[in-house]
């Protein structure tokens, strides 16, 4: 190109404005994202590039309150940090330290002087509590007496010793035939998958509480029609609470092994079970080692939320009498046999009705903890007040930097 076609003033080596080339305002910054940082004569900080990187802090918080951790690291400080959970965990922890001890267990004897729940007595106080908070004294019948005088407070804590126990064996047998249905079904698919969620589907199709109430008046009944020796007999009532907890949790495992089947459905097409498989592992092994632990949230979550809702259909079942029976105690049943008393004797209503809310209470805030511990995606949008401090603390900052 002859120096005649130049433009007058101009090199060819220097770099040509927006002005003469005929580019709109702007443009130049377009291509060049350097020249969108301020200029350092302005006076302004230069922007951090990582930061126009990862936008502006965008999830950089987050990043640093985890770096380094592990992932049992993280699920627990969030969970500490819920106070739902937390205000949970201790509650029903007290619940159950005061009715572990209270009474006694495995012919262990508790600190309570009425070991006997059935033992009858003289009325004391008219039959009305003798707790007091102020100054707090138990004295001899803090939850009152019924109309034989038996301690209503070792008959709650006997009560709320098999609702936990309830709650608890529920809970494991309903984990396991839940994870077991549904790990399979989702993992080997096909024909296997067809007749697992059929069964499930038949399962689910029937009502709970009519199937709990029609196999616990059968474990009450079936005895006596067989003829069977009256040890056997009493053996099956002795331990009518057992016996409901795994003829309720064979029922209530049908929710748990859908999510896990959906799961397993997902999981199963991961890049790291293909890997498991290449390196030759078991599908024994991928299951339990590779697709299970990535499952964990949904199954921790909802088995908590199953043993809160068993706690309230055994307290159902034995209010309509086909639950737990006499000579054993729940929490139910003691809200059918005083719910005559609820206008004369209150709280021989009320004490029972307080431990099954407190019990079902606590496991579905523990539920609520754990689940968004296990999901990163639910985070807690910040109250008005705490917005406010914010932004209080960020307007007397920007006024200094300036």
């Amino acid at each position: 190109m002859s120096n005649d076609d130049q433009t007058p003033g101009v090199t060819p080596e220097e770099p040509v404005g927006p002005e003469l080339s005929g580019e709109a305002p702007g443009a130049a910054a377009e291509r060049d994202p350097i020249a969108m940082l301020p200029d350092a004569g302005t006076g302004e900080e230069p922007l951090d590039p990582t930061e126009e990187a990862f936008g502006r802090g965008e999830g950089v918080g987050t990043s640093k309150e985890v770096e380094g951790l592990s992932q049992g690291q993280i699920v627990w400080g969030r969970f500490i940090r819920h106070k739902g959970a937390m205000g949970g965990v201790i509650t029903l922890a007290l619940v159950a330290l005061l009715a572990l001890t209270s009474m006694g267990l495995f012919g262990i004897r508790g600190w309570w002087r009425v070991q006997d729940y059935t033992a009858s007595g003289e009325l004391v106080n008219g039959a009305a509590p003798t707790l007091t908070l102020f100054p707090f004294s138990l004295g001899v019948h803090p939850f009152g007496q019924d109309d034989i005088g038996r301690d209503n407070f070792a008959l709650v804590m006997k009560g709320t010793q098999t609702s936990l126990m309830v709650m608890v064996v529920l809970g494991l047998i309903t984990l396991v035939l839940g994870v077991t249905v549904g790990a399979l079904s989702g993992y080997y698919r096909g024909r296997t998958d067809t007749i697992l969620m059929r069964f499930t589907d038949l399962v689910i199709t029937l009502p709970v509480i009519v199937m709990g109430a029609v196999l616990g008046r059968l474990i009450n009944t079936l005895p006596d029609k067989l003829d069977w020796p009256y040890s056997a007999t009493q053996a099956i009532r002795d331990n009518m609470p057992l016996l409901l907890a795994v003829v309720l949790g064979i029922v209530l495992w049908t929710g748990l092994a859908r999510l896990v089947r959906s799961e397993f459905l997902s999981l199963r097409e991961r890049e790291f079970v293909d890997a498991a498989r290449v390196a030759g592992a078991s599908d024994w092994r991928i299951i339990t080692k590779h697709i299970l632990p990535n499952a964990i949230g949904v199954i921790i979550v909802n088995t908590t939320l199953t043993m809160s809702a068993a706690v309230v259909l055994e307290a159902a079942l034995s209010f309509l009498g086909f639950g737990v029976s006499a000579p054993n105690v729940s929490l139910g049943l003691l809200i059918a046999q005083y719910q005559g008393a609820f206008a004369t004797r209150p709280w021989l209503f009320w004490w029972p009705g307080l431990f099954i809310i407190l019990i079902a209470l606590s496991i579905n805030f523990i539920g609520d903890g754990l689940r968004d511990a296990f999901d990163p995606r639910t985070k807690r949008i910040p109250s008005q007040r705490k917005m406010d401090k914010a932004m209080a603390e960020l307007v007397p900052a920007e006024g200094g930097a300036k």
